[in-house]
């Protein structure tokens, strides 16, 4: 039975996205029209997300540095398309004071900077600036940097986790000796991102590269990562850029290989941001709340004693023996608050995405045991408290963990069809969501059309089955088809 507070995904999706995040207390509404305040539990997702990804990426190679939020204005026209791409959503920084009025401070027009500065949108401007300080020589290459930090997009539409004005994410920035060197890091940290996708969310994802219209400005190859949520969209994941020698070329940087000849160096970024928690959220919840895989769940267990006054303290020591036995391999917490009853608590740990709940009364101490329940439903079953109970607890987060990512593929392939026309692809729209995998004529204006026309868009050219496009024709066009492609409605 669905929780009262929570909109059903079948009535309205959208809604139900904003319930579950409300109803999980993941994050408030800021004074900043588009921003969002990340509230602990919502921020602990994202540390369980940032510190497994941090791991992955120092196993690799890479090191984090930090660099500036500001951004000078020139450096943005100094990569053309790049400037483009990023110009509409910039906040633009002009004076550095304020100064008080009768009617309240305003920007001191004696405080005008000699140059605007634009909040980063990306770094990749201002780091390749630095990178030509540090590079000259091919003993300084690879250059392998990730940076954690804020971004700011203006964006005019925002949702919580998928789209807002400032948000958190990691951008890796690369400098290489060769091209092959740069594309294979780009196709290495695109591994990275659906391994740590699939093995961590417990969300399957389709590797691929985007089209012209839809790659990162400035690039010259997109790589991606793309997820279907439970109402058939798709949700970009994560993408891999190869930049070629656009940047370097932009910023001058150079360097002399063995042979004593200057060349321009080869560059990749790779960046995933707060939008995976939105991925987590649309994947997996239902209409009870929030469903957290395990491995990113900040409390995998929780531990609610059942009592009254004069056993109170005999079960809560129970409880903390339990919760010692877990420990620290698993996450677990003890909800002793004496202001809310036992079924309360279950409540709000449901719509907190709880993987398990154990319930501990008088009974179970006596008879050496706990009642479990499941956050995906079933029944309640009962765990002997013994030398044995992590394990046990521990081999249910794995078999949970799997369910969620079998349950997410399931889904996938039964929502993933073929289409032989754009008729057929816009009737199967107007009844439900899907993914189109298509035989596909590359043609920008045919592309522009089609999201016009039924807001469906290229997702990717799946790096797997682009064979099958060998003598095929296009399902739009009736051209010979160059690839195949997967349509889709997205966020």
């Amino acid at each position: 039975m669905s929780s009262p507070r929570i909109t059903p995904r079948a009535q309205d999706y959208s809604r139900w996205y904003q319930d579950v995040i409300a109803e999980a207390d993941l994050v408030d509404a800021s004074p900043v029209r588009g921003c969002m305040v990340i509230k602990p539990h919502g921020y602990a997702i994202w540390e369980a997300i940032r510190d497994d990804l941090d791991a992955r990426f120092k196993a690799t190679g890479h090191v984090n540095a930090y660099f500036p939020l500001f951004i000078p204005q020139s450096f943005l026209s100094k990569e053309a398309e790049h400037v483009e791409g990023f110009a509409k959503e910039c906040a633009v920084v002009t004076h550095h004071r304020l100064k008080a009025t009768p009617e309240g401070v305003i920007p001191d027009p004696d405080a005008r900077l000699e140059e605007p500065l634009v909040v980063r949108p990306t770094s990749e401007t201002i780091i390749w600036h630095m990178y030509g300080r540090w590079i000259s020589s091919w003993r300084d290459l690879p250059i392998l940097i990730n940076q954690w930090a804020n971004v700011v997009r203006w964006e005019m539409r925002t949702r919580p986790f998928l789209r807002t004005a400032e948000f958190l994410w990691q951008e890796g920035h690369t400098a290489h000796a060769s091209s092959e060197e740069a594309q294979e890091e780009t196709r290495r940290m695109l591994d990275v991102y659906r391994d740590f996708s699939e093995q961590i969310l417990a969300l399957p994802v389709v590797r691929g590269v985007k089209s012209a219209s839809e790659r990162f400005a400035g690039a010259i190859d997109t790589y991606t990562i793309e997820g279907m949520m439970q109402n058939g969209w798709a949700l970009q994941c994560g993408t891999s850029h190869f930049l070629g020698q656009n940047f370097a070329k932009a910023f001058e940087v150079t360097f002399q290989n063995k042979e004593g000849q200057l060349e321009h160096v080869w560059a990749t970024s790779w960046g995933v941001s707060t939008r995976l928690v939105g991925a987590v959220i649309m994947a997996h919840s239902d209409d009870d709340g929030l469903v957290l895989p395990p491995k990113v769940a900040p409390i995998q267990v929780v531990i609610v004693p059942i009592y009254k006054a004069e056993t109170r303290q005999t079960v809560i020591d129970y409880c903390e023996r339990i919760a010692a036995s877990l420990r620290p391999g698993i996450r677990v917490r003890i909800d002793d608050r004496e202001n809310l009853k036992p079924g309360a608590k279950y409540f709000e740990w449901e719509r907190k995405g709880v993987p398990f709940r154990l319930e501990v009364g008088p009974r179970d101490v006596e008879a050496g045991t706990a009642m479990v329940k499941s956050r995906l439903g079933g029944d309640k079953g009962s765990l002997t408290v013994d030398e044995g109970l992590g394990a046990v607890v521990q081999g249910m987060l794995d078999a949970f963990q799997q369910a969620l990512y079998d349950r997410a593929l399931a889904a996938r392939t039964e929502r993933t069809v073929e289409v032989d026309s754009y008729e057929a692809l816009k009737a199967r729209l107007e009844s439900d969501a899907a993914w189109f995998l298509v035989p596909w004529a590359d043609d920008a204006e045919n592309e522009a059309f089609i999201k016009t026309d039924c807001k469906a868009t290229i997702r990717c050219f799946p790096l797997e089955g682009q064979e099958q496009a060998q003598g095929r024709t296009c399902f739009y066009s009736g051209r010979p088809a160059t690839h195949m492609a997967i349509f889709a409605r997205a966020y």
